[in-house]
């Protein structure tokens, strides 16, 4: 099983890329295929001492930027990196893509190579969230869709319960909507149509509605909301959980044997920093579409690589493919 890897995208490509990359490889003996030009990969390469069996290289002569229009640009730069990367999983020579790179230019590569599943008209990103419980939900969509249908939210929810249950062990996932109250009739109409739609289905464990200030802890799977709202969402969590931490960290520092109502004296404090790290996950895998597909953070370094690349390699190893699809299909 190899993972092709787009050694070009992220703001710290291809640097972090391949010493993410490599330390999978050797930790692990994941075997990798580092998608970009070949020469700079090369280059970097060499600055390791790694198993050369379990690392090889695809050169793409392009490389799509973080700021470029996605769709625009697959279809116009047909040897990008990102491109090329996700060709591999379409023709059965990687079963995997990872990237750090563009996130719509991924979503728009994914579906051009690997297409949709059948039945999903829009695939999203499900992100897994921490909680104090140390029970992660999942975050769905997170960023692929800005503008979102009724009917697109609902296969969400259908999305992330077969995500929940396949990887998270979940049994009969809690389904929930992001929303600005727990009433049925607040929020947008989408939001209001598709509580409806959730609560007449009979295949799935729709509970309701949770607001902003549930997200960690309501007693909830699966939380499904628009792209839009989802992205500014996670961006939040991932602000105020930064900041958190530099305060814990300078506080620690500058006071190691003082407490803070108990807390940084305890146990744990460490544990507490981890799980709050995105690079922790890794990545986020693209549900929906034909192939596995994990969005890595534009600002990847080698842990969140090497975690994602892992995340990829289990995905794959658990057939989470073949899990979703069978799944769709008995809610059918």
């Amino acid at each position: 099983m190899k993972i092709a890897v787009d050694a070009m995208g992220g703001d710290y490509a291809p640097q972090e890329i391949v010493k993410g990359a490599v330390d999978a490889a050797i930790c692990d003996g994941i075997e990798v295929i580092l998608v970009g030009s070949e020469q700079t990969v090369r280059e970097e390469l060499m600055k390791y001492s790694y198993p050369t069996e379990l690392i090889s290289v695809a050169h793409a002569s392009e490389i799509i930027g973080m700021d470029e229009h996605p769709a625009r640009s697959v279809r116009r730069k047909k040897d990008a990196s990102l491109v090329v990367a996700a060709r591999l999983v379409k023709n059965g020579q990687a079963a995997a893509l990872v990237s750090a790179g563009n996130t719509g230019a991924q979503m728009a590569a994914s579906l051009f190579e690997m297409k949709r599943l059948p039945g999903i008209e829009r695939p999203g990103i499900a992100t897994v969230l921490p909680s104090p419980e140390r029970m992660p939900r999942v975050l769905i969509d997170s960023g692929a869709n800005a503008d979102t249908k009724v009917q697109q939210l609902v296969q969400f929810a259908y999305l992330g319960s077969v995500f929940a249950e396949s990887v998270l062990d979940r049994e009969n996932p809690r389904i929930c909507l992001l929303n600005v109250g727990s009433e049925s009739s607040k929020g947008s109409e989408m939001i209001v149509e598709a509580y409806k739609t959730l609560e007449a289905a009979e295949d799935i464990n729709f509970i309701g509605n949770i607001e902003g200030s549930q997200l960690l802890t309501a007693d909830v799977d699966v939380i499904v909301c628009d792209g839009f709202v989802g992205n500014i969402t996670l961006k939040a969590i991932e602000g105020v959980a930064a900041g958190l931490m530099t305060m814990l960290k300078e506080e620690m520092t500058r006071n190691p044997l003082r407490s803070i109502g108990g807390l940084l004296v305890k146990p744990g404090v460490k544990e507490i920093i981890k799980t709050m790290d995105y690079s922790e996950y890794g990545g986020a895998p693209l549900l929906g579409v034909n192939g596995v597909s994990v969005i890595c953070h534009g600002t990847s370094r080698a842990r969140a690589i090497d975690n994602a690349i892992h995340f990829a390699c289990r995905a794959v190893q658990g057939d989470l493919l073949g899990r979703m699809r069978e799944g769709l299909s008995s809610r059918a």
